[in-house]
C-alpha cells in the first residue's frame, strides 16, 4: 500500500504557474498547481488534451521554466536554475519516455541506449538495461528493423541507462496499438514494483490510471482530484 509516510518526498511543486502571452490573450497553461512527488512511485497524471498535464510534466523535468511558482529537487530550487544546471538536472535526473520514440535512425540500439549511459561508474549499463529492458537479442539491430513496442523499450531503455532518478512517459502508448501499448504499460510498472524506480506517467486514458499508486487529475491548468490507490491493478488486466 503507499503512503506518504512509506516513501521520501523527492520532489515538490508549489503554486506552479505557466503563462503564454500577455494581457487579455494570455493562455493559463498550469494555475497554481500544488504536488508532491514520492521516490518509487508510479504516478498517474491523468486529463484531457489542452488540460495542461503534458505542461506540467515538462517543469518537472526541466524542459520549461514556469511563469510563477517553485519546483524542488531534494531541496534544490530548479525552477531557479540556469540553462547549464538545467542541462545537467535533465541528464543526471531525469529520463524521458516520448509518444514519439526519438530514437535515432542511423544508431543501432545499443547505440541508442549508450547515448544517455554513464560508462564511467558502470561499464556494464547498457547491456544491463538491455536486458532488464528485454531487448539483449536486438542490440544489433537498427531501429526500423524493429517493431513499435520494441522501439518504445528502447525509449525506456535509453532513459533507464542515464540511472535517472525520475522517468517521466508522456503518453507513452499514444503511438502504439492496444496490446503493445498494455506490454509497455506492464513494463513501466515492473519497472516500479521491483526496481523501485520512480515513474510519472501522463495519459488522457482513464483505464491507465487504475495501475497507478497515486493517481492526479488535472484539468483547465489547476489539480482538481489526488487519490491513492490501495490496490492498483496490474497493468497486464487493464483494458480500455
Amino acid at each position: 500500500m503507499f503512503g506518504s509516510h512509506e516513501k521520501e518526498k523527492i520532489l515538490e511543486v508549489r503554486g506552479l504557474r505557466k503563462f503564454y502571452g500577455s494581457g487579455e490573450g494570455a493562455v493559463k497553461a498550469l494555475d497554481g498547481v500544488d504536488m508532491e512527488v514520492y521516490d518509487g512511485e508510479l504516478l498517474v497524471i491523468l486529463g484531457s488534451s489542452g488540460s495542461g498535464k503534458s505542461t506540467l510534466l515538462n517543469m518537472i523535468g526541466g524542459m520549461d521554466l514556469p511563469t510563477n511558482g517553485s519546483i524542488r529537487f531534494k531541496g534544490r530550487e530548479i525552477s531557479r536554475f540556469k540553462d547549464k544546471d538545467l542541462t545537467l538536472y535533465r541528464r543526471n535526473n531525469i529520463g524521458f519516455v516520448f509518444q514519439s520514440f526519438n530514437l535515432i535512425s542511423e544508431l543501432t540500439v545499443r547505440e541508442n541506449v549508450a547515448l544517455t549511459a554513464d560508462t564511467r561508474n558502470n561499464p556494464g549499463i547498457v547491456d544491463q538495461t538491455l536486458d532488464l529492458i528485454g531487448l539483449s537479442e536486438k542490440k544489433d539491430k537498427y531501429p526500423s528493423q524493429l517493431s513499435g513496442g520494441q522501439q518504445q523499450r528502447v525509449a525506456i531503455a535509453r532513459a533507464l541507462a542515464g540511472n535517472a532518478d525520475i522517468l517521466l512517459c508522456d503518453e507513452p502508448t499514444g503511438a502504439l496499438d492496444y496490446e503493445t501499448g498494455k506490454q509497455i504499460l506492464v513494463q513501466l510498472q515492473k519497472l516500479s514494483r521491483e526496481n523501485g524506480k520512480t515513474v510519472i506517467i501522463v495519459t488522457h486514458t482513464k483505464e491507465i490510471s487504475l495501475m497507478g499508486d497515486r493517481v492526479i487529475t488535472v484539468k483547465d491548468g489547476k489539480i482538481k482530484n489526488t487519490w491513492i490507490n490501495d490496490e492498483p491493478v496490474d497493468a497486464s488486466g487493464i483494458e480500455w
